[in-house]
């Protein structure tokens, strides 16, 4: 009797730190933690938490971006034990793209109704490897980064599609080059836990991946009121501690500036060929706990979870029930290079599945509506483009787009 009693106490105490919750108490980093924490038997009540604040900031609706994919190079400096997508020059698989392949994409994508053109690449892989230098010379370039300058640059002129890059660590000058050719950019934080550079640990020989730096690229992205987006990977060594710091450190960026347009909650996958093969991947609880306590956190943020890394555990439409309001970008084209093993869904299924938990499916672009203001409110080519594509509420609005 006495334990169903301590726990009946514990649940009403659960319940009653909620209510608060719901009622606009912030959500302090010892609460978060036991939240994170909560037993299968609570969790239920946390994610009705998370969905009722979820309903307050965008009620009824679940965006994504259709996009292609763009590996300009898979050439990095660092070294992840969770990465597939790197290459050194020579490995099989190792590539740089021409600017003509970049367009064939890219065109082909604009037939399909793509409006986002998602640039992904290994970090300033000139600086480690000479062949990567000679390609730059070759195609006319200095650097890696100057490259995708250019290469957002044709996108956005001469096709309909918005680039979006990743570039890895960005300095003031170059996020305000990138930024006068795309509308929208991304870092992935990925975790503040310094120790996971150590030898052996998940960013063992991964210069980039220092939090500070990332931490650093994020608030120059701020300061410069560029919308952005970035996000934890969770499951590659860090405590649930360091999950809460993590998204407190991005919260406190975005109270600072409001350039945090969305926040990835991404969850690490096995792969053979990894040194992290042997790792345990996060659970499904786990996803589901993450979710619901960034939606807690950062309440006025979009937030995304990927629907291709859920199977075979769980449903990808559960993460709808934790509070997520966008599934990011989706590919009728491209395969995710960066988890190849991981298809993406078939929008149709995308659609019915997001139907079925009571939501309208809108195709944003690479940029949220809410940004778009600001970015139109500027002259030049970039606007332009951006008005082209928005909708008159800021979602996608080609003829093509679903």
């Amino acid at each position: 009797m006495k334990a169903t009693e301590d726990m009946q106490v514990q649940d009403n105490s659960l319940t009653a730190y909620l209510e608060e919750l719901r009622d606009g108490l912030p959500l302090s980093r010892a609460g978060a933690c036991q939240l994170l924490r909560c037993e299968d038997a609570e969790l239920p009540a946390l994610l009705a938490t998370a969905l009722e604040l979820k309903q307050r900031f965008k009620p009824g609706v679940i965006t994504y971006s259709r996009k292609v994919f763009i590996p300009l190079t898979n050439l990095c400096r660092d070294y992840c034990g969770y990465c597939t997508f790197r290459r050194d020059p020579g490995q099989p698989g190792a590539h740089t793209m021409t600017p003509d392949q970049v367009l064939q994409v890219a065109g082909a994508g604009q037939e399909m109704g793509c409006t986002e053109a998602l640039f992904s690449l290994g970090d300033k892989p000139e600086l480690a490897f000479p062949e990567m230098r000679a390609t730059l010379r070759h195609l006319g370039y200095n650097s890696t980064l100057q490259y995708l300058e250019a290469m957002c640059e044709r996108v956005l002129r001469e096709t309909a599609l918005l680039p979006h890059p990743n570039p890895g660590l960005l300095s003031a000058e170059w996020i305000t080059r990138l930024a006068a050719v795309s509308p929208s950019m991304g870092l992935m934080l990925e975790t503040t836990n310094a120790a996971l550079l150590a030898p052996g640990a998940a960013h063992d020989n991964a210069p980039d991946k220092i939090p500070a730096k990332r931490l650093r690229t994020i608030e120059e992205a701020g300061k410069q009121s560029v919308p952005f987006t970035t996000g934890l990977l969770i499951g590659i060594g860090e405590t649930l501690e360091d999950r809460i710091d993590t998204l407190l450190a991005i919260r406190e960026l975005h109270q600072r500036y409001g350039h945090i347009q969305e926040v990835i909650i991404q969850n690490f996958r096995v792969k053979p060929e990894i040194p992290m093969r042997d790792w345990p991947e996060p659970t499904r609880g786990e996803m589901l706990r993450t979710v619901a306590v960034a939606r807690l956190l950062i309440p006025e943020v979009n937030l995304q979870a990927p629907p291709n890394l859920s199977a075979p555990y769980y449903n990808y439409e559960d993460l709808l029930d934790a509070g997520i309001n966008d599934w990011g970008g989706v590919s009728p084209l491209t395969p995710d290079f960066i988890n190849p093993e991981k298809p993406w869904p078939h929008l149709d299924e995308l659609r019915a599945r997001t139907q079925s938990r009571g939501y309208i499916l809108r195709q944003r672009l690479p940029v949220y509506p809410e940004f778009l203001p600001a970015l139109t409110s500027r002259p030049g080519l970039l606007a332009e483009k951006v008005q082209a594509a928005a909708d008159r509420e800021g979602y996608a609005g080609r003829a093509k787009a679903a």
